[in-house]
């Protein structure tokens, strides 16, 4: 396991002093639970191109895990229709070029939430939904933005 220090703002991402360790983590993915699966699929799969990582299980509530840069988007079992979509849970895709992402997810009739602004931040973001109403924000990180290098590393 790797150790780190707690930095001035609290952050324990820097490596230094032991203060706690952190779980080796292989993989990760973000676990949706639709309320209609196919429709997800088809707006997952169809209109965002997502590539299938791999399937599971059989019948509409079968698992569909989904290729999302460095980590997975797993779609599988099915929610309460009736229930709104958490507002607690939301979708951070980094995309090469959110104004080609959008003219493509606007010719696929994805509706677009908010279109790409330039954020005070200086990131580029975009905002769409899923068909259960789950937020997702296509993001493209401008060159020369401090997220494009990690200085003193």
């Amino acid at each position: 396991m790797r150790r780190f220090r707690r930095g001035s703002d609290g952050d324990e991402t820097n490596p230094g002093t032991t203060l706690g360790r952190m779980v080796h983590v292989l993989s990760s993915r973000t676990l949706l639970r639709p309320a209609d699966p196919d429709r997800s699929r088809a707006f997952y799969g169809g209109q965002l191109g997502l590539a299938v990582h791999r399937e599971f299980g059989t019948g509409p509530e079968r698992g569909t895990v989904y290729f999302l840069g460095g980590g997975f988007l797993e779609l599988s079992g099915r929610s309460d229709a009736s229930a709104p979509a958490s507002p607690d849970v939301r979708l951070w895709l980094q995309v090469e070029d959110v104004a080609a992402a959008h003219a493509e997810l606007e010719s696929q009739g994805v509706g677009i939430v908010r279109p790409p602004v330039r954020e005070p931040w200086g990131l580029v973001e975009m905002w769409i939904e899923d068909p259960d109403g789950v937020p997702i924000v296509l993001v493209e990180i401008p060159s020369g933005h401090p997220l494009r290098y990690r200085p003193g590393i």
